[in-house]
C-alpha cells in the first residue's frame, strides 16, 4: 500500500503540487502496523484534484475531502487548509486553504498523528511524535483544553487510541478531558457509540473502560453502570449489560433493539425453560454470558425443551374452543397459556389427549 501511496504522491508532485502521506496510516508504519487507511493532504485544491483524476468524488458530508479509488484501494485526499471557526464543539464550519503543511498540521488532535511521510517515503516528524510512540503516551498538538473545546470527539478518540495502543494519557490531556468532558453532551450519540464500540470491543477494553470511569466519562456519557459492564467480542452483549440512557437505542438496528429488549427481560426473570421458549436461544446465551452461566449448559436446556413454538402444541385453537364451548377472548387466552406453561415445564405430557383431559379437569 505504502508503495502505491508513494506512486501517488509523486502524481501530485509532477504537477507542481505538494503532497504527504498523513494521519493514521504513518502512525501505524512507525508502530510496525498493517494499514490499509491512507490519508493525503496537498497543496492541490478539490477542484485540482478532480480535474487530476476524474474519477475521484467529493461526497457531500466531507469538507473539501476528495475520495480516490485506485487499484480498488480508497484514499482520502485533503487540501492543506486552517479551521477557522467550529459549531457545537465538533464541526469546522468555515475553513481557509493553504499552502503550508506545517499549518495543516498543527489544526490536526494528537503529535502521534501529525506524522507524514513525503514522496520518498521519509517520515517527517514536526510535533515529537515518534517521541510520543517512543515513550507511549497521547500529548495534543499545542493546548490540551482547546484542542478537547474545538471538537469534543477528540476525547473520546483520546481514550480509543490509548486502549488500542496501550498507551497512556499525559498529565495535560488528563486534566483537560476533565476539565471539557461536559462537552461530551453536545456530541451526536451516533458518534459517541462508535467511539465506545471500538473501545469496547478492543483487546485491550478493560484499560479502556477503566479510563472512561477514572476520568469521570461515565456518566457524562449517560452510561450508569459502567463498573458492571460484560467485556466479550459480542456487541450486543456488551450492550445489553449497561444501564444506560434509552438515546442510544435509535443507533441500533430495529432488529438489535429487539434482541437487547429480550436480553434485559431475561435477565429480570432468570433462564429457565420459560425465558427459553420465550425469547429464543441467542437472548438467553447472551444474558448467560452477563451473568456467568456456561453457554453450553443453555444450549442443553434450549435442546431438551418440549417444545420450541406454540405451532408444536398438539392441539389447535379450535379445539380448545370446541371442549370448553367458548369464543376467542380472555378465557381462551388464559387456557391457552397455561398449557404452553405446563408442557414447557414438563408438567403436561404434550400429547392432543392429555391436554384434552388437562381442560376439561381444570377448566370445565
Amino acid at each position: 500500500m505504502l508503495k502505491e501511496a508513494l506512486k501517488l504522491l509523486n502524481q501530485f508532485e509532477e504537477k507542481g503540487f505538494k503532497a504527504y502521506i498523513v494521519g493514521g496510516f504513518v502512525r501505524d508504519y512507525v508502530l510496525g502496523i498493517n494499514s490499509k487507511d491512507v490519508d493525503i493532504a496537498t497543496s492541490a485544491t478539490p477542484k485540482e484534484i478532480m480535474e487530476m483524476f476524474p474519477n475521484s468524488v467529493l461526497p457531500k458530508e466531507e469538507y473539501g475531502a476528495v475520495t480516490l479509488y485506485l487499484k480498488n484501494e480508497r484514499y482520502e485526499i485533503t487540501t492543506f487548509r486552517k479551521e477557522i471557526k467550529y459549531i457545537n464543539n465538533r464541526k469546522p464550519i468555515e475553513i481557509e486553504y493553504i499552502s503550508s503543511l506545517l499549518e495543516d498540521l498543527k489544526r490536526r488532535d494528537f503529535r502521534m498523528n501529525a506524522l507524514c511521510i513525503d514522496k520518498h517515503g521519509v517520515v517527517l516528524d514536526y510535533f515529537d511524535g515518534k517521541k510520543d510512540i517512543e515513550n507511549k503516551v497521547i500529548n495534543t498538538i499545542g493546548n490540551s483544553n482547546y484542542k478537547f473545546s474545538q471538537d469534543s470527539l477528540r476525547i473520546l478518540r483520546a481514550i480509543r487510541f490509548a486502549t488500542s495502543l496501550n498507551f497512556s494519557l499525559s498529565d495535560e490531556v488528563k486534566s483537560a478531558i476533565i476539565e471539557n468532558k461536559h462537552l461530551l453532551k453536545t456530541l451526536s450519540y451516533s458518534r459517541k457509540k462508535q467511539e465506545l464500540d471500538r473501545i469496547f470491543l478492543s483487546s485491550n477494553a478493560k484499560y479502556g473502560v477503566q479510563l472512561l470511569i477514572d476520568l469521570g466519562l461515565d456518566k457524562e456519557l449517560e452510561i450508569y453502570n459502567m463498573n458492571n459492564i460484560i467485556l466479550c467480542n459480542d456487541i450486543i452483549s456488551i450492550w445489553a449489560s449497561l444501564d444506560s440512557t434509552d438515546k442510544y437505542k435509535q443507533e441500533f438496528s430495529s432488529s438489535e433493539k429487539a434482541i437487547i429488549k429480550d436480553v434485559k427481560e431475561v435477565l429480570k426473570i432468570g433462564i429457565n425453560n420459560y425465558s427459553l421458549y420465550k425469547y429464543g436461544l441467542y437472548a438467553n446465551q447472551i444474558a448467560s454470558n452477563i451473568i456467568g452461566v456456561d453457554k453450553s449448559k443453555i444450549v442443553g436446556l434450549y435442546d431438551n425443551l418440549p417444545i420450541k413454538s406454540k405451532k408444536e402444541i398438539d392441539i389447535t385453537a379450535m379445539d380448545i374452543e370446541r371442549i370448553l364451548n367458548i369464543k376467542p377472548g380472555p378465557l381462551f387466552k388464559e387456557v391457552y397459556d397455561k398449557i404452553t406453561i405446563e408442557i414447557i415445564n414438563n408438567n403436561l405430557e404434550n400429547k392432543k389427549e392429555k391436554i384434552e383431559e388437562y381442560i376439561i379437569n381444570n377448566y370445565r
